[in-house]
Parts: structure tokens; C-alpha cells; sequence
């Protein structure tokens, strides 16, 4: 076979075998858009061969499945301060006697989630506390929804609605907050300023932080990036499968991307003491604390900056009628040694109410005991 027919048959093979490459290479690539295609017929992610909550569009599904479930809470109640500062105003009080308080009615607004069909909601307690009126606004419906308190917990800041309706409703499933990472994606829908279903998104920063806001202790929260404001408070925060595993609850009024949840372990622990109205009894004593610091230690003759400084005692607790005194440190309760403020707050919690506790206390440069009754903590005490 002369020269010219082998090269030219050559060059036939390889542009026949360069073909075949090209063309099932063609063909993968339409069988992947066929499946795209498919997969958004049906509301699954663009690659339907990956995992739930991955690809471009796994925000999207999770807040398009999850936003009808969340729900915008508006309360009302009526408060006895001045509607008008006119009235509290020293020139006006001398005319008219002593300072003259009509009753106004306060409005507030807050998030929530739906957990049940037959329209359970979970917010925070501090979004319905004092409230007259509860109006619930769900997707689908023409006006709000009178709600009603099942059960609250000041403390755990935690509160569950009932709303009744005619039909089933949509809800969201609580997730196992233990598993969520620190830098795992997470979603907060809520609505802050009154702007309904606002999304945001961000990452868990941390988890356990203990944060101290107005007169509330939480020791366990989970802290997060994702743009929390005003009006998102008792909203969920959600993972990348769509469960909810906080709840929206703080931010730091002083930074940028620092916002607080809830953990849904703490939600579950006491779900169902909210369904049946059973409120948790805390442990006791009324005192105001603090950490020793070197320069508290310094001032106070202690060898190290170690346990609870107490800065205050509230009239007819515990801790007074114990004889507990302002700049006394607190270094043993119960048998456990106290190394700061947040180790008295948990020994307290562990203690059962009723109980009597031997209590070292380091006042004027000498170590002493005191034997304290632990009360329950009074709802007017915040």
C-alpha cells in the first residue's frame, strides 16, 4: 500500500477515535443537563446526585420549604408609664400634683416557628412577657391568629403559643443542635424591623458561650455571624437540611456578626414541661456576683484572683438573712470550690431547692462559714 494511503487511513483512525471521545463526552454532558432539568421540575437541587443541602441553589430550598412555617408574632399590652414625656415633666407635675401616668398600650413584635400541624409555636419568652394580646401572622391566612400561652420559662428565655385553625399547617422539625460544627452554614429567617421573612445567612462561630443581657443568664448558647436585628427574636436557625437547631434570641448590640441562638438541646430538654404548663423551679440565693480580678484580689488581701465577689444582696434572700455581705468572696459552695462568678452560678443550679448549703466565704482578709437555705427564685426577680 503505497505511502500516501497509509497516512491518509491513519489519520482516518484517529480522527474516528478522537470522535468517539468527543461524542460520549457530548453525551454525559446532555444526560447531566437532562437531569438538571428534572431535578428542578421537582424542586430538588440543580445536581440531584448530590446530598441535601449542597449546590448552588441549597439556601433557596431550604428558606422556600421553611419560610411558610415561620411566623410574625405582634403583641400588645398595657403599661401604666406616660403616653406623653408632657406628663412627667417637672413644670407641668407642679400645676397638676404628683407625676401623672395614664395607661398606654404598648406594641411589640417578635419571630416564631410553627413545630406541630395542629399549631404549636415556639419564640422566645421575653417576645410575649407581659403581653395582653398575642396576634400570630401565618402564611396563607387573610389576618392574624389570636394565640394563646401554652407555657413559658423566664429563665431559659423560652415560650410556646397555640394557634387553631380549620386546617393541618405547615411546620419545622427540631434538629440535634450537639451536631452542628463550629464553621457549619446556618440560616435565620425572622422579622427584623417588621420586615416579614427576612433571610440571612452565616456560619456557627462558637458554641457554649455563657452571655449575660439585661437581668437574663444564659450559659449555653450558640453564636453565629448570620444577621440578627430587632423583630428576629423566637425565629429559627436553621441548618443546611432545613432543621432547626437554635433559636434567634441576641446580638451584640456593640459589634458586627455576633448574634446569639438558643440550642435545640436546650428546647427539647423542656418541650414538653411547656406543653403541659409546667414552669422549671431555679435554685436560689440573691446575690450579685462578679469575678475576682488581680486588682480586686490586690484591694481585697487575697493571694489569688479566685472566686465569686459578691456586689450586691437583695433584701429578704437567702444570701441576706445568711448574713452575706457586699465585697465578701465566695470561694466554696456546697463542697465545690468556687474559681469564679459562672462556677457559683452553676453550683446553685445543681443545688435542690430547700436545701442547706455550707458556704466558705472570705471577708476581711479571713475565711469563715455561712450555712445558706436555697429558695426558689421569685418571678418578680429578674
Amino acid at each position: 500500500m503505497p505511502t500516501s494511503w497509509r497516512r491518509l487511513l491513519l489519520f482516518a483512525l484517529v480522527a474516528a477515535f478522537l470522535a468517539g471521545i468527543t461524542f460520549t463526552g457530548g453525551c454525559d454532558f446532555t444526560r447531566g443537563l437532562l437531569l438538571a432539568k428534572k431535578g428542578n421540575q421537582v424542586g430538588a437541587q440543580v445536581n440531584v446526585d448530590s446530598p441535601l443541602g449542597t449546590g448552588p441553589d441549597a439556601v433557596a430550598n431550604v428558606v422556600s420549604s421553611a419560610s411558610q412555617a415561620v411566623v410574625k408574632i405582634s403583641t400588645k399590652k398595657v403599661s401604666g408609664e406616660a403616653a406623653d414625656p408632657l406628663f412627667n415633666d417637672p413644670f407641668f407635675r407642679q400645676f397638676f400634683g404628683l407625676p401623672f401616668s395614664p395607661r398606654q398600650q404598648e406594641e411589640g413584635l417578635g419571630s416564631g416557628f410553627i413545630i406541630s400541624n395542629d399549631g404549636f409555636i415556639l419564640t422566645n419568652e421575653h417576645v410575649i412577657d407581659g403581653a395582653n394580646d398575642i396576634a400570630v401572622t401565618v402564611t396563607g391566612f387573610d389576618k392574624p391568629l389570636a394565640a394563646k400561652i401554652v407555657g413559658s420559662d423566664y429563665n431559659l428565655d423560652l415560650a410556646l403559643l397555640k394557634i387553631n385553625t380549620n386546617s393541618d399547617l405547615p411546620f419545622l422539625n427540631l434538629g440535634n443542635s450537639d451536631q452542628i460544627r463550629v464553621g457549619n452554614w446556618v440560616i435565620a429567617i425572622g422579622n427584623p424591623y417588621g420586615l416579614d421573612h427576612t433571610v440571612t445567612t452565616g456560619v456557627i462561630s462558637a458554641k457554649g458561650r455563657p452571655v449575660n443581657i439585661s437581668d437574663r443568664q444564659y450559659e449555653n448558647l450558640l453564636q453565629t455571624d448570620a444577621s440578627i436585628n430587632p423583630g428576629n427574636s423566637g425565629g429559627p436557625l436553621l441548618n443546611l437540611q432545613g432543621e432547626v437547631i437554635g433559636i434567634n434570641t441576641a446580638i451584640n448590640a456593640q459589634a458586627q456578626g455576633i448574634g446569639f441562638a438558643i440550642p435545640t438541646s436546650t428546647v427539647q430538654r423542656v418541650l414538653e414541661d411547656l406543653k403541659n404548663s409546667v414552669n422549671s423551679v431555679s435554685p436560689w440565693i440573691g446575690v450579685q456576683v462578679r469575678p475576682v480580678d488581680e486588682e480586686a484580689a490586690r484591694y481585697l488581701g487575697l493571694t489569688k484572683a479566685e472566686g465569686a465577689l459578691v456586689t450586691g444582696v437583695i433584701a429578704g434572700s437567702p444570701a441576706q438573712k445568711a448574713s452575706l455581705k457586699q465585697w465578701d468572696v465566695i470561694v466554696e459552695f456546697n463542697g465545690v470550690k468556687i474559681n469564679n462568678a459562672d462556677d457559683l452560678v452553676t453550683a446553685i443550679k445543681a443545688t435542690q431547692v430547700g436545701n442547706n448549703v455550707k458556704v466558705l466565704v472570705v471577708r476581711n482578709r479571713q475565711l469563715s462559714s455561712v450555712n445558706i437555705s436555697i429558695a426558689e427564685k421569685p418571678r418578680n426577680i429578674k
